[in-house]
């Protein structure tokens, strides 16, 4: 099976689940399920390859010149974790099926669940950095929609987004990290990367890219000091805190230092970064444990110190350590796993997590205790368990370690009291839930449906297992899974149960002994206990902090707004061109701005008189614009027209056929809008102030120093011969290449499809943003003031002229008839003309742009002169349609070739014989061509009409008010 296809299968099975019925819970869970297993299998029959300490890589090429392919890569290590992911997700589905009440939306839950496997699985398969960390983030997008997944929960809302703040904040520190990283390689490659660890630890910028890394992943993994967000998330369900604490999520950022572990890791700036922040974790986590009453709060902390633990290993810079890492990962999956489902039980049954409320729970579920007690010896680290056996070779690393006398000797002092403190909490849970007096319980606790304990029961078989048979059931999986994160020959070590009386096994026995005194002389106190936060930690609370900075950072964001922000756009507009200006002075000033020797074309009459005519309309143009707008936009367009015809004068027939276009377009758009611009001002009505006198100097001193600045460079790009012109190769590769005489057309959907691309989709979100805003925005009905008499005939305004029909646009006026008539007849021919210009836009002149413009104009046309509903019930437009389709033809047009194994958006050109027409080629920027002719239709449709429903709305409303008030009078 294609390694594609199976990081591709979750997110296809998340958007099948959105669609199925969201109270089928059983055909949910067992299409989740199928997925699931769907993944693990075909990972699970890779085994044989990456246990021979072999990598199998899939690519598509995506954007080989900046060195962005997309790349999919497995050895022991990734093969590890994307088994936990999946095989952890499938028990989930089976677990989550008993858990979610019928009220629950199970739809969205199971395609959530599959989108967040799908996101785990791209950071574990991922080859390429840049592609890691997009999936990184797709991890935080998906945590933050499951946590918040009960909506109706104030608490559920915080905590999904305090986790997404934290955890995207850190994504955004990752990708500057990782392109530090690949600018010091040379190569955003994975496999490169790794094999560069000398030349990146030497690099001058080393530091800097550990530290922007590290800021990824602690606050992933929620190590101190961003720790403060994990807590919070247990207002998630069961079935996700199960799955986030596991295997995914948190799990990201001690991947992410596994897997870089090669790369970074043998500094001294690692060991005490990494290090620290995972001994702090360590004991900062477990001492809070204890004194949680809430189980999920329990095993939240809990979560936060092995991961501190995990942490504290990768910082030590020692290969055994690193492989102490990768074993308690596994461990760690499956004893939390198990011990959530458990709460998650608990809860279902009982109806509270609350400790102080379940005492004796043992003689009422009595197989759910066995489990759940098991799995906290398992995570207490009780010899015979698998906890047990990380736990030893994590006492045996902290006595080992070579370095100052006070960390030699503090360092396994602190991991003995982080292991009394795990003892204790584990305690805890195990003994104060299932043993005591008869429970104070909302509900009678029983025993859950079979079918919810097995997954419980399958994780804690795999405890026992581990732990009594290691070497057997454990051991090549664990060397598989080590020797890449060590990056060469793997460190001797055992997995006996037995390694004879030694320190570690001292440490292990105090741990134990210490904790069971602590447990008991302090039982009733941590069970009384009504403080929300454990003595001593009040004034360290993260959560206070965080909410402290976001309320700092509002304020501060709020009062810059108000001290420099404005809702006049002319003030905008003024600031927007000042720092245009002032970034190109600064340019000029870095590269100075000179004259070059090519030879000067001389000026002639006809050319000069064309900028003469557009320079006095422009002038004019501005002068007009207070007084008759409409004169001012008849100017303006005069104009845009000098460009059109400047543009065709230096051979750009393409260019000046666009910009035709786009001046009719951009016309009609301004003339609709002036139906809500303020009355004008009357020559001698304006006031003449210092404040307007002054406003008008400066906007005319912006405007002379901007023109100037344009022209200057315009000149100096002129004169000068570009010695590496990109323009030769345009020229001589555009039919050879691109199939096609047209350059413009050539370039635009071959060589720069892709910005094309992102244009188009920039194009058709500013088309739905105007429609979205527009649909709700009610103009201001001005006549309301006005005497009876002006209301009953109110004056024309300038786009009365174009848009002014009876009612609501059903009865054209008389004097309108005719041109609407010639208008409809005109509709077809205008589409003949936009199929002529598309078809031939490829080698001549056209293109689907411009042909799309051609027909959004013929369509204008027929609402200006017909009315909208005349136009809507004849011809069913649907803009956003059209849109939909042109992006989604453009994106297939460029996923194409990758499956054939070319580069995004490579253009394929045929050719072929037709009768009566004779040889025809046909190149697959044809249908990316049609793609942006969708697009260009639906957006501009959509941004006229939604303007011009809004004019005939606002007369309607006056008409009405018109009518109201004669008749109150």
């Amino acid at each position: 099976m294609s390694l594609f296809l199976l990081l591709l299968l979750p997110f296809v099975g998340s958007a099948v689940a959105a669609l199925l019925p969201t109270n089928a819970r059983n055909l949910e869970s067992l299409w989740s399920g199928a997925v699931a297993l769907g993944v693990a299998l075909p990972l699970a029959l890779l085994y044989p390859e990456v246990s021979a300490a072999g990598v199998i890589s899939e690519r598509l090429t995506w954007l080989p010149s900046l060195g962005l392919d997309l790349v999919v890569r497995i050895d022991g290590f990734a093969w590890m974790f994307a088994m936990l992911v999946s095989g952890m997700g499938l028990l989930v589905i089976i677990y989550a099926r008993y858990y979610l009440s019928p009220e629950d939306p199970a739809a969205r839950f199971y395609s959530l669940l599959l989108g967040f496997m799908g996101a785990m699985l791209g950071v574990v398969l991922s080859g390429n950095l840049v592609q890691l960390v997009v999936f990184w983030e797709l991890t935080s997008v998906f945590s933050f929609l499951l946590i918040g997944y009960w909506t109706h929960r104030k608490e559920a809302r915080r905590g999904a987004r305090m986790a997404f703040t934290v955890t995207a904040t850190g994504g955004l520190c990752l990708l500057a990290g990782v392109l530090l990283l690949g600018h010091i390689v040379g190569s955003l490659e994975l496999d490169q990367v790794l094999a560069a660890g000398a030349q990146i630890r030497a690099h001058a910028l080393y530091p800097v890219a550990l530290a922007l890394i590290l800021l990824g992943a602690l606050t992933k993994s929620a190590q101190f000091p961003f720790h403060f967000w994990l807590p919070h998330a247990m207002a998630a369900p069961t079935p996700v805190s199960a799955y986030l604490h596991s295997a995914t999520m948190v799990k990201a950022g001690v991947f992410l230092l596994a897997r870089l572990w090669p790369a970074l890791a043998g500094s001294d700036m690692w060991f005490w970064i990494v290090g620290g922040a995972g001994l702090t974790t360590l004991l900062l986590g477990a001492y809070a444990a204890m004194f949680q009453n809430d189980l999920k709060g329990l095993l939240a902390y809990s979560t936060i110190s092995h991961l501190g633990l995990i942490t504290l290993l990768l910082g030590m810079n020692s290969p055994l350590a690193a492989v102490a890492a990768v074993f308690h990962m596994m461990n760690h999956a499956t004893f939390k796993a198990s011990l959530f489902m458990s709460v998650g039980i608990i809860d279902h049954e009982t109806g509270t997590r609350d400790m102080r409320r379940l005492d004796g729970l043992f003689k009422s579920m009595p197989i759910t205790g066995t489990l759940a007690i098991v799995a906290c010896a398992a995570m207490a680290g009780v010899p015979l368990l698998n906890g047990f056996l990380s736990k030893e070779m994590f006492f045996a690393e902290t006595v080992f370690v070579h370095a100052s006398p006070a960390i030699e000797y503090g360092l396994p002092a602190l991991a003995t009291l982080a292991g009394i403190f795990a003892v204790v909490y584990s305690l805890r849970f195990g003994h104060d839930v299932f043993f005591g007096a008869p429970p104070d319980c909302p509900r009678v606790p029983h025993e859950p449906t079979h079918w919810m304990r097995v997954p419980v029961e399958l994780l804690v078989l795999a405890c026992i297992v581990v732990g009594t048979l290691p070497a057997w059931s454990i051991g090549p999986l664990l060397a598989t899974a080590a020797q890449p994160v060590v990056g060469g020959p793997l460190p001797e070590y055992s997995l006996a149960v037995w390694h004879g009386f030694n320190t570690p096994l001292v440490m292990s026995l105090v741990a134990t002994a210490g904790g069971l005194v602590a447990y008991l002389l302090f039982a009733k106190r941590f069970k009384s206990r009504r403080a929300r936060w454990a003595p001593g930690l009040r004034w360290f609370n993260g959560k206070h902090l965080f909410e402290i900075t976001l309320a700092l950072i509002t304020d501060g964001a709020r009062r810059l707004l108000r001290r420099t922000g404005t809702r006049r756009l002319q003030p905008q507009l003024a600031a927007m061109v000042v720092i245009a200006l002032l970034a190109g002075v600064g340019s000029a000033l870095i590269v100075p701005l000179t004259w070059g020797d090519r030879a000067r074309v001389p000026a002639t009459p006809e050319f000069v008189a064309l900028w003469v005519i557009a320079g006095a309309c422009a002038i004019g143009a501005a002068v007009q614009a207070k007084f008759h707008r409409l004169a001012a936009l008849i100017m303006l367009s005069v104009v845009g027209l000098a460009l059109c015809i400047t543009f065709a004068w230096f051979s750009a027939p393409d260019l000046a056929l666009t910009q035709l276009s786009v001046e009719v377009v951009t016309m009609v758009l301004f003339l609709l809008g002036l139906r809500w611009m303020p009355k004008r001002i009357e020559r001698d009505e304006l006031p003449f102030t210092a404040l307007i006198w002054w406003r008008r100097r400066r906007d005319l001193l912006i405007a002379v120093l901007v023109g100037m600045g344009l022209a200057a460079l315009s000149y100096a790009l002129l004169t000068r011969t570009a010695p590496l012109s990109i323009s030769p190769y345009f020229i001589e590769n555009a039919l050879p290449l691109g199939g096609g005489t047209n350059i413009v057309n050539v370039m635009l959907v071959d060589f720069r499809a892709f910005d094309t691309l992102g244009e188009i989709t920039v194009l058709g979100i500013v088309g739905i943003t105007v429609y979205a805003l527009l649909r709700r925005f009610r103009p201001p009905v001005e006549v309301i003031d006005q005497p009876a008499q002006q209301r009953a005939a109110p004056e024309n305004t300038e786009s009365d002229l174009l848009t002014r029909t009876e009612g609501e646009g059903d009865t054209p006026q008389r004097y309108l008839e005719v041109p609407a008539v010639l208008v409809r007849l005109l509709l077809p021919v205008a589409g003949v003309f936009a199929f002529h210009l598309f078809m031939r836009g490829h080698n001549e002149p056209g293109g689907g742009f411009v042909a799309g413009l051609v027909v959004a104009i013929a369509f204008i046309a027929q609402y200006m002169v017909s009315g909208t509903r005349w136009v809507e019930e004849r011809m069913r437009l649907l803009p956003p349609r059209w849109i939909a389709f042109g992006l989604l033809l453009a994106l297939a047009t460029g996923l194409g070739p990758l499956f054939l194994g070319y580069p995004f958006l490579t253009t394929h050109t045929a050719h072929a014989h037709w009768p009566l027409v004779g040889d025809v080629h046909l190149p697959s920027a044809f249908f990316f061509d049609l793609g942006v002719f969708a697009v260009v239709v639906g957006s501009t449709l959509l941004l006229l009409t939604a303007i011009a429903h809004q004019s005939l709305r606002a007369r309607r409303r006056q008409a009405v008010v018109a009518s109201d008030t004669e008749e109150t009078l």
